[in-house]
């Protein structure tokens, strides 16, 4: 049996260390080669070892007296991101952000899927690629909406997020999702400017040029992509940016 285990954290602030809950929700082939969102799920709170900021508990609701006698997060990941028994990969909605947090010396060196770069490739004709606006838009079989909620929560997020991935594990192949998780999201439309809102093929060349020389790497990469479906080479690119486009 193939297991990926879907990860989701959140955190007291913006710290290296400040996990305050972990929830894991594993994806499983079975002898029929299908792929299915298991039983096997949990939560744990963690002491980010700091207060929790008043802007991050307005959005997941997690006191600091809750997490007082929890345990730190290099006691708390490791047992989750490496199971027993191992895991094909690790998956996050936007990995980037629990790669901050599961360090390859947390996770083992595992690769990651990111569903977000994932759901660019599948479903471009979507409005939003948000985690809940997916659940919404697209409404996954099997997903159990009470089991989904309170959204913002370390254990419904991954929950909503498994239910994602088992999908897209049905139209593309486990490699092809690490293949497109390890490059920048590929955008199905620009984000910003005076191009905002347009595919990339109906951009004009000039225009196009300029957003690949953009600072964030996403919209360079699909600006980048369109230019050599066009056989035009991509110019020299900006250094990326601390905060990247959201989509």
């Amino acid at each position: 049996m193939t297991r990926i285990r879907v990860i989701d954290l959140e955190t007291a602030g913006n710290g290296p260390q400040d996990v305050c809950e972990i929830g894991w929700q594993d994806v499983v082939r079975g002898p029929d080669g299908l792929w299915r969102v298991d039983e096997d799920r949990g939560s744990l709170l963690v002491n980010p070892g700091r207060p929790i900021s008043p802007e991050t508990m307005a959005v997941h609701h997690i006191l600091d007296e809750e997490v007082a006698g929890a345990p730190f997060w290099k006691n708390a990941a490791s047992p989750v991101l490496k199971p027993e028994g191992g895991v094909a990969a690790l998956a996050a909605h936007r990995a980037s952000f629990e790669q901050r947090y599961c360090t390859p010396a947390l996770a083992g060196g595992t690769a990651w899927i990111c569903t977000w770069k994932c759901a660019l490739r599948l479903w471009p004709q979507l409005t939003s690629f948000s985690n809940q606006m997916l659940r919404y838009q697209r409404r996954p079989e099997g997903l159990v909406h009470a089991l989904g909620l309170p959204a913002h929560r370390a254990l419904p997020d991954a929950y909503v997020t498994a239910h994602h991935l088992r999908d897209m594990l049905s139209e593309a192949s486990l490699e092809q999702l690490l293949a497109w998780s390890a490059e920048p999201g590929l955008l199905p439309r620009a984000p910003k400017g005076p191009e905002r809102g347009k595919a990339w093929g109906l951009i004009g060349d000039e225009a196009l040029r300029t957003l690949a020389q953009d600072r964030d790497p996403d919209v360079r990469f699909s600006a980048e992509t369109e230019l050599r479906r066009r056989g035009e080479a991509a110019p020299t690119a900006a250094a990326e940016p601390a905060q990247r486009t959201l989509l």
